[in-house]
């Protein structure tokens, strides 16, 4: 029997998504009605996983599910997505993980995550994928698991390793870790974190920020305005389409997948961001996680469908090398 040989590994998180549509965001203390809860397959890892497999890669899940319903939804919906789960463990008497999302009418989102069992995702774990992890053409990792898993996913990969360090590390990540990390995708308020700098971060601000991080290419992603790669002192803006969104909630996975899917075909960095905007930006005009990510077919009629306008030019300010690849 030939063995499976995943493109892509994602080393990560899967919890049951309970989803509730509200006019707006809640303040402290303040309770606002929404509509009815919806239990939708979620997690970085695994939404990483399936944008993915549906973008044409294949691709292995390596962590752990509960045991419990919600462990058996989320195995379901990486199998109908033909993510191989051979190392995705169930964790006995542990509930799986659980994000609890509110989505407010303009598409932003409020999110409290309950680990589970990505939280008993160990070394060892890893460890036991190894051969997934070094025969995979890249490495997908996150930090909803603990970073000793982290560490030895980046540890063991051979291909490109691409860490996504969301959420924000409340602690500095090790710079041993992030010297093996070929690719790093924060977020502005991700990259403030891992930098320790306090204050809102502009695109001036990230393309500074993300030229100190030891890390060969930095992409930092800006919503909306699209994306910044910082590779070797040159940064390059590259825009996003403007759409009007229906829901954010997995827009940043699937714009990680899609790097990770360009990177696979050796596309260029620059080229792989162009097509993580263009898969990020249609994600955002369907609801849910994993039923909001789109096949190769889909992103340009999503787009198509989506557009409400031209996107804004924020080529960033700095001492660095600029470059607009929109």
């Amino acid at each position: 029997m030939q063995r499976f040989v995943a493109e892509i590994a994602v080393v990560g998180s899967a919890n049951l998504d309970l989803v509730v549509e509200v006019p707006r965001i809640a303040l402290v203390g303040e309770t606002v009605l929404g509509g009815d809860l919806a239990r939708i397959a979620g997690g970085k890892g695994a939404n990483q996983a399936v944008a993915a497999a549906r973008l044409g890669r294949s691709v292995a899940m390596i962590g752990r599910v509960g045991d419990d319903s919600g462990g058996e939804l989320l195995r379901r919906a990486l199998h109908h997505d033909h993510v191989d789960t051979t190392y995705l463990s169930t964790t006995p008497d542990v509930p799986n993980g659980v994000a609890l999302i509110a989505v407010a009418a303009d598409g932003d989102n409020a999110i409290v995550v309950s680990p589970g069992a990505n939280g008993r995702v160990s070394a060892a774990d890893v460890e036991a994928a190894q051969t997934v992890l070094s025969c995979a053409a890249v490495t997908l990792v996150q930090l909803e698991v603990p970073i000793e898993a982290v560490a030895a996913a980046v540890e063991y990969a051979r291909g490109i390793v691409v860490l996504n360090p969301a959420p924000a590390p409340v602690l500095p990540l090790p710079e041993d870790l992030l010297a093996k990390v070929d690719v790093l995708v924060p977020n502005q308020s991700e990259l403030a974190s891992l930098t320790g700098y306090e204050g809102p971060v502009d695109v001036r601000i990230a393309a500074q920020l993300a030229a100190q991080l030891p890390v060969g290419v930095v992409v930092v992603t800006l919503g909306a305005l699209g994306a910044l790669v910082v590779d070797e002192g040159l940064v390059t803006h590259v825009e996003a389409p403007r759409v009007t969104p229906l829901d954010t909630t997995a827009a940043g996975d699937s714009f990680c997948a899609a790097l990770a899917d360009a990177l696979v075909r050796q596309e260029k960095i620059v080229d792989a961001v162009r097509w993580a905007v263009r898969v990020g930006a249609a994600t955002t005009l369907r609801s849910g996680a994993q039923p909001s990510l789109p096949r190769p077919a889909e992103v340009e009629s999503l787009l198509k469908t989506g557009v409400s306008g031209a996107p804004q030019s924020v080529a960033p300010k700095s001492n660095l090398s600029v470059s607009n690849g929109g």
